[in-house]
C-alpha cells in the first residue's frame, strides 16, 4: 500500500490506521532486512532498488499464500475462499450489486475490493496481486486471458440547456471546437475517447482534468463542458433530466467488460466460481441495474 501511495498519509488513511504506526513498521521491516526499501522523493516517497524487489518476491509469496488457503478451501466444498478483485472505477456503480447477488449463492467467500484507474489496475494485474479484475479492454503488454461478460456503451453528455442537445444525429465533427472535462490519464474511458477523436481527426479541447466520474458529471451539469462517459455511470442523471446524452453519429460507442486475469493464473475454487458467474449471469444484470 505504501509503494502505491507513494505517501505515508495516504497509506495510513487507506489502512484504517495512524501515520506514525505506518512509519514504525516500515523502519522495523527495514531493520529487519538491512537495507532501505524507501527513499524521499520530493514530497512522496518511492520504493529503492532493494524496495522494488522485495516488492517483486513479497507479492509471489503473498500469492503463493493464497492459493494454499484456496486449495485448503476446495477441501470444504466452496464453504470458504477469498478473492482478489480489482475493477476500474467506473465499474464501481454496478459490482456492488453483483456481489450482493454472488455471495447470496457462497456467503463463505470474502471478497476484497481494489478500486483505481485502468494504468494502477494493470500494474497490479502485471503484478500478479489480484485474483481477477475487471475492466474494460485488456492490457495489450501483459500475457492475460479475457473474456467478456456486459457491455459498456459510452457517449457524450451534456447540460440539458446546452446547444447541441437539441440537434438530432449531428455528425461526430461538430464536437471539433466543443470543450470536454475529462478523465485523468490513464483511465480506460479517457483512452476510448482520444481513440474515437483520433481515428476521426478531430482534437476537441479539453478544459480540465478530474479524477472521477462524479466530479465530471457535476462540472458538466453546471456548464463547464462536455462529458465523454460510460453511459453506465449517468443512468440516474440522464432520468432525472440532470443530463443529457447528446445524439451524434456513431455514438454511444459500444464496448464490452471483460473478466480478466493472467494466463499463467492458477484460479482458485472461489475465483473459478465468480468469473463463470460474471460470464454467465452478469450480463442481464448489469443492463437492468445501469
Amino acid at each position: 500500500m505504501l509503494a502505491r501511495e507513494q505517501s505515508v498519509s495516504r497509506a495510513a488513511e487507506k489502512l484504517h490506521v495512524t501515520q506514525p504506526a505506518v512509519s514504525m513498521q516500515l523502519r522495523l521491516l527495514e531493520e529487519a532486512v538491512g537495507v532501505a526499501l524507501f527513499e524521499q522523493a520530493g514530497r512522496r516517497i518511492r520504493l529503492t532498488d532493494a524496495g522494488e524487489e522485495f516488492r517483486r518476491y513479497a507479492g509471489a509469496a503473498m500469492a503463493q499464500f493464497r492459493e494454499l488457503d484456496d486449495a485448503m478451501a476446495q477441501r470444504v466444498g466452496m464453504k470458504k475462499g477469498r478473492i482478489e478483485l480489482a475493477i476500474v472505477s467506473t465499474a464501481k456503480y454496478f459490482v456492488p450489486m453483483l456481489l450482493v447477488n454472488f455471495r447470496k449463492r457462497f456467503p463463505g467467500i470474502e471478497v476484497a475490493l481494489h478500486i483505481h484507474n485502468r494504468d494502477i489496475i494493470s500494474g497490479m494485474l502485471a503484478r500478479n496481486e489480484v485474483d481477477l479484475v475487471i475492466m474494460g479492454r485488456a492490457p495489450a503488454n501483459i500475457e492475460c486471458s479475457a473474456t467478456p461478460f456486459a457491455t459498456n456503451p459510452l457517449g457524450v453528455v451534456s447540460a440539458p440547456e446546452h446547444p447541441l442537445s437539441r440537434r438530432r444525429r449531428a455528425p461526430l465533427a461538430i464536437l471539433a471546437d466543443q470543450e470536454f472535462v475529462v478523465r485523468e490519464k490513464g483511465s480506460g474511458t479517457r483512452h476510448s475517447m482520444e481513440n474515437l477523436f483520433e481515428e476521426h481527426g478531430i482534437a476537441p479541447p479539453v478544459v480540465m482534468e478530474m479524477p472521477s466520474n462524479e466530479t465530471i458529471k457535476q462540472a458538466v451539469m453546471a456548464g463547464m463542458g462536455l462529458g465523454f462517459l460510460s453511459l453506465r455511470t449517468v443512468r440516474h442523471e440522464l432520468a432525472a433530466g440532470h443530463l443529457t446524452l447528446l445524439d451524434i453519429e456513431g455514438l454511444p460507442l459500444l464496448r464490452h467488460w471483460h473478466v480478466t486475469h493472467l494466463q499463467s493464473k492458477r484460479l482458485s475454487p472461489a475465483a473459478q466460481a465468480f468469473k463463470a458467474f460474471l460470464i454467465e449471469e452478469a450480463g442481464p444484470l448489469v443492463n437492468l441495474w445501469a
